[in-house]
């Protein structure tokens, strides 16, 4: 009669058994985790992808835009960050614009500047280097953009751009986003590029069926520099073709300019809390399952201040523009002894106002019929005349920057 096989008899059997088990569970998460794709996955999640996208000249950035997305509303918000931002580097431990970090080759610190200005993670980061930024545009035929007042500036280069409705391809696309005039307001710049940006996402979007033809994704995708292998990028860019970029706003980072170690530096409002705000306010509406609001809609404001404090509602308009809102009038109350900050709202929409409401923290929300003389009476405000979306009247209990005691 045979004996059976006695594992105590030789250990070395049973460990060699155990090595193989780990070694095939191994091999099998590993290709779990090679064949997961995190673009997919972020694709298919309820939250907003944010996506990094740089213009860049002579090795520094002329544009920086972080775009949300929402896959499944198919809606996106877009923030512009100039490079003169200046704040406390976190990454150089010093007051400086924000681009001195910048380094082509290794743009960690960059991002982590800009994710800590914003309060947000970037997922994704694209790179349109000026050296391949032409042969970009030239793949999608041109990007088509307005330009207010023609351009005509003699000298080494000649830069000729006319008045109006202008295709600018591949060399001319490049031209426009680098020229500047000495004596312009450097938001001049940062809104050209600002218009190239959106210009290109939107001939994006137009020449969608190029991408297509196998020869021209080939030759397109590589000429993007991104942490996103090809396959990603594809699907990406397929996303965002689908776009209604016209609806698309581009908010740029508010504040003022200060001088600081010799340079010219735009510091954020309120030590950057407001573009923080304006962020978060982005993301909520973005994956809202309702039709959104701010990013469909630009709301009307009218402000009014019941206060003593000159100045007061000037200043607030420009918190609130920072929010993409439309300030219509920023004037006082009809009385200056208003000890509540009280918001006035005649869009019926509740979900609206409590987002305008939550700008400034403000509680105190009042419905209102667009109709004059409905709901009207006993009114103590200017109201009849500009009827906005929104009546903001600044009472005692605001700080500047939002309700105090909230």
């Amino acid at each position: 009669m045979k004996k059976g096989f006695d594992f105590k008899a030789d250990p070395s059997i049973l460990l060699l058994l155990v090595i193989l088990l780990l070694l095939g569970g191994g091999i099998v998460f590993s290709l779990n985790v090679l064949h997961s794709d995190p673009v997919e996955e972020a694709m298919a999640g309820e939250e907003a992808i944010s996506l990094l996208f740089i213009l860049e000249g002579d090795e520094k950035p002329l544009g920086s835009y972080v775009l949300m997305y929402s896959p499944r509303n198919n809606r996106a918000a877009a923030i512009s960050v100039p490079g003169d931002v200046g704040l406390i580097l976190k990454t150089a431990d010093r007051v400086d614009r924000i681009d001195s970090v910048y380094d082509r080759k290794n743009i960690g610190a960059y991002r982590t500047e800009i994710e800590g200005l914003l309060d947000l993670t970037i997922n994704y980061t694209v790179v349109f280097e000026k050296e391949r930024l032409a042969r970009i545009v030239d793949v999608i035929e041109g990007v088509e953009i307005f330009i207010p007042s023609a351009v005509e500036i003699y000298g080494e280069e000649n830069i000729l751009f006319p008045y109006g409705n202008t295709r600018l391809d591949g060399d001319k696309a490049v031209q426009y986003i680098k020229y500047e005039i000495p004596e312009e307001d450097p938001g001049e710049a940062v809104i050209r590029r600002q218009r190239f940006f959106q210009g290109f996402l939107k001939a994006l979007g137009e020449k969608n069926h190029l991408f297509k033809d196998p020869s021209v994704v080939r030759y397109f995708y590589p000429l993007l520099k991104s942490d996103m292998n090809r396959p990603a990028r594809r699907r990406i860019f397929e996303a965002l073709a689908a776009l209604d970029v016209d609806r698309l706003g581009i908010q740029g980072v508010a504040g003022n300019y200060r001088e600081s170690s010799g340079q010219r530096l735009l510091f954020p409002y309120y030590d950057g809390t407001v573009i923080k705000d304006v962020v978060r306010q982005a993301q909520r509406s973005l994956v809202q399952k309702t039709q959104g609001t701010l990013v469909e809609r630009v709301f009307t404001v009218e402000i009014l201040n019941g206060t003593t404090t000159t100045g007061l509602a000037s200043r607030t308009a420009e918190l609130i523009r920072g929010f993409r809102y439309e300030v219509i009038a920023a004037d006082n109350a009809g009385r200056n002894d208003h000890e509540k900050t009280e918001i006035i709202d005649r869009t019926g929409l509740e979900d609206a106002a409590n987002v305008f409401a939550e700008i400034i923290r403000c509680k105190n929300i009042r419905f209102e019929s667009r109709i004059p003389g409905e709901d009207s009476a006993g009114l103590d405000i200017q109201n009849v005349k500009y009827r906005a979306d929104f009546t903001l009247i600044i009472g005692k209990d605001f700080n500047g920057r939002v309700v105090a005691g909230n």
